[in-house]
């Protein structure tokens, strides 16, 4: 692995001066950011997956809808639907697929029926689109859009992983870096995500310390907290009816995640299941009738019977496929749902920063 890194050094030198060219053309006013009339918030990273945009976005939603000021009843979400078939503008509605919109779009709307949520590459088109659909809109949540320059947020969030800030991080190919560190300059808010539960103060100032916010930016940490666990397809009431069974010591778990970071997933049932066994496939993996007859021949190959098959949430989306979801439709398959959380009092302060300024724009 370290040989074929340092025979893509080059291309990611290359790349890290494509990516400087690039930001500087809007930085110099060169090439110009279409701001819009309504409050547009973007959330994003400079590294390729793992920090958990869709949750944060979905906080967002949450945050919003319930919010005591009582009329952002008209938010929306827009990203690119990453790993569609499908290009250009859509909005989706309650019978839009993964394959039409991309998992994180279709697990946005399955959860909140009454937002809008859109898909398109050219987030500028996206956004002409949703203001023209959606009269009255109250608000556009970008996610995963902080390199998109050609929109000017009106609050940009960027989020860090809370073990990636530590590690030494090389430009494409050779590392995971989308852009230099230094655009994180760009941020309004940054986020420290998947902390640990418990963060003490000298952490928090070690993090400080490396990532250097200026005093124009809010440093916040969150975590992830996980819910009951949801049947991915038809039912199961025989072991839902104990919904702590999953802590028990005999039970065995199958793992599927097609995502870019399982570990907090594996490290949380690693501490409470007896036996756990991991398939890992790429994020966004598309599965494929082969892959169901390994994960169907790796579960029967388990000898406890008290086994289940646990996935992601943004997996399930895509298990959800008719054809994938027919070939599931005996199996007991759960996804754990995901929320975020903030450290000690960060989550007043963030909620606080964007119903200011949404109220105010």
């Amino acid at each position: 692995m370290k040989n074929i890194r340092y025979l893509l050094l080059p291309l990611s030198i290359l790349y890290r001066w494509v990516t400087w060219f690039y930001h500087q053309l809007y930085n110099k006013g060169i090439l110009h950011s279409r701001r819009f009339r309504i409050p547009v918030i973007s959330v994003g990273n400079l590294t390729t997956g793992g920090t958990g945009k869709t949750p944060h976005v979905e906080y967002l939603v949450r945050l919003l809808l319930r919010s005591e000021e009582g009329f952002f009843d008209r938010v929306a979400t827009l990203s690119r639907g990453y790993g569609r078939a499908t290009t250009g503008f859509i909005l989706a509605d309650e019978n839009s697929t993964a394959i039409e919109i991309g998992d994180e779009p279709r697990q946005m709307k399955q959860k909140f029926e009454n937002i809008f949520v859109a898909v398109d590459e050219n987030r500028v088109h996206g956004i002409d689109q949703l203001l023209t659909m959606v009269p009255g809109l109250n608000v556009v949540l970008l996610d995963d859009a902080f390199q998109h320059r050609r929109v000017k947020p009106g609050l940009s969030i960027l989020l860090r992983d809370f073990q990636g800030v530590s590690r030494k991080h090389l430009m494409l190919p050779a590392g995971d870096l989308r852009e230099p560190l230094s655009g994180a300059k760009r941020a309004d808010i940054i986020i420290v995500t998947n902390s640990p539960k418990m963060l003490s103060p000298h952490e928090r100032r070690r993090i400080k310390d490396i990532l250097r916010p200026t005093e124009d930016q809010a440093l916040l940490f969150s975590y992830v907290a996980y819910d009951d666990l949801i049947p991915a397809l038809g039912s199961h009431e025989h072991i839902m009816a104990n919904k702590t069974f999953y802590f028990e010591r005999e039970y065995a778990i199958l793992l599927i995640t097609g995502i870019a970071d399982p570990l907090p997933l594996k490290e949380y049932y690693g501490q409470n299941i007896g036996e756990l066994i991991h398939m890992r496939f790429s994020d966004h993996h598309e599965f494929t009738m082969a892959d169901i007859q390994r994960i169907q021949k790796k579960f029967d190959n388990i000898a406890n019977e008290s086994k289940i098959i646990l996935t992601t949430e943004k997996d399930a989306m895509r298990l959800a496929i008719p054809g994938v979801a027919k070939a599931f439709e005996n199996l007991p398959i759960f996804y754990l749902p995901i929320k975020i959380r903030f450290q000690d009092d960060d989550g007043e302060k963030f909620n606080k920063q964007i119903i200011d300024y949404v109220t105010k724009n």
